[in-house]
């Protein structure tokens, strides 16, 4: 067979712009790929939910691929190891309670399970600004990271969301545009992004479920995003919190779709 290189560049235009117009007006939408937002997507998809992620690097998994201190191994705790069974991820007992598995293998699963389950993700896109219409969140305003990061003045596009989630991590960035752009009171203790606090990893992975919450109508936070707005503590290379975190907004989110069916 001959390849023809036009033909090689109009399949990926049209493929790829043909998914980005089919997910213009979702469910929900995720912004951030580390193990939270993956997680989310995939508990959504498998409802049967619309439901796209965001990333604004190339690569999705977020800070999992490293594991700790770039030994690409990763600690759970017995409550999440339900997840990595079901991912179908090896792990190993390292003492009771505390489960060892391969970074990469984990990252690789979460994306191949969460992708076969209906989930669509868009890497190198960044969500800028969000869409607001009567007090809630109703979207997201697109660039292409590279824009971004050359720091060019080119226009952005909107999509449409019922819900959007920050998976963002550390710098909570969803957030921060509500808090910074329109200037709204989150639903904290300040009204504000209160910062997340010191590495405490039994505190911090108890409270990452506890603050996995609605901050703004239409929007929620999840994995290290949630401590970061709540005030919550660091919780360093363990991920059962960050995973369980995931469970719980897509089940969350799941019953306000319901609902509205």
């Amino acid at each position: 067979m001959k390849i023809d290189d036009i033909t090689v560049s109009k399949a990926i235009i049209e493929t790829y712009s043909k998914k980005l117009l089919d997910n213009l007006n979702i469910d929900v939408a995720i912004v951030g790929g580390g193990p939270a937002g993956l997680c989310a997507g995939y508990y959504l998809a498998k409802k049967k939910y619309k439901v796209a992620l965001f990333e604004r690097k190339l690569s999705v998994g977020g800070g999992m691929w490293g594991g700790g201190i770039m030994f690409n191994e990763i600690v759970v705790q017995r409550d999440a190891k339900i997840i990595l069974d079901e991912m179908g991820i090896a792990t190993k007992v390292y003492k009771p309670g505390y489960y060892v598995a391969g970074s990469v293998e984990a990252v690789s699963a979460l994306i191949y399970k969460a992708t076969k389950a209906g989930l669509t993700i868009f890497n190198l896109l960044s969500a800028e600004d969000v869409m607001v219409r009567k007090d809630k969140v109703c979207g997201l305003v697109l660039n292409w990271s590279s824009v971004e990061m050359a720091g060019l003045h080119i226009d952005p596009i909107a999509m449409m969301a019922k819900y959007v989630i920050d998976a963002t991590g550390h710098p909570a960035e969803i957030a921060h545009l509500l808090e910074n752009k329109q200037g709204v009171k989150l639903k904290t203790k300040t009204g504000k992004v209160m910062g997340e606090k010191s590495m405490w990893a039994d505190v911090g992975e108890k409270s990452i479920i506890k603050n996995t919450l609605e901050i703004y109508p239409g929007v929620y936070v999840s994995g290290m995003a949630a401590n970061a707005v709540f005030g919550g503590q660091r919780m360093g290379p363990i991920f059962g919190g960050m995973l369980l975190s995931g469970k719980k907004v897509a089940s969350m989110l799941s019953a306000k779709l319901r609902g509205k069916k």
